[in-house]
């Protein structure tokens, strides 16, 4: 990735592997070529990763398949 993308307007999802409490909430947000930005929804006004979409959609087979870990 060249630039990082400005994220003002982006709109954020909550993992539906999310599991509501205080623990384990992850938020990503789509339409970023290349790029999948993910944050922690208890903390919105901090950090965002920006994964490369290749990793990011690989990562997500491997949770769906049970592969990861």
């Amino acid at each position: 990735m060249n630039s990082i993308p400005d994220l003002i307007g982006a709109v954020w999802r909550k993992s539906s592997y999310s599991d509501g409490g205080d623990n384990n909430c992850v938020e990503i947000a789509g339409g970023f070529p290349g790029a999948v930005p993910v944050r922690d929804s208890k903390n919105p006004e901090g950090p965002v990763l920006l994964i490369p979409a290749a990793a990011w959609s690989g990562f997500i087979g491997r949770v769906k398949d049970g592969r990861l870990g």
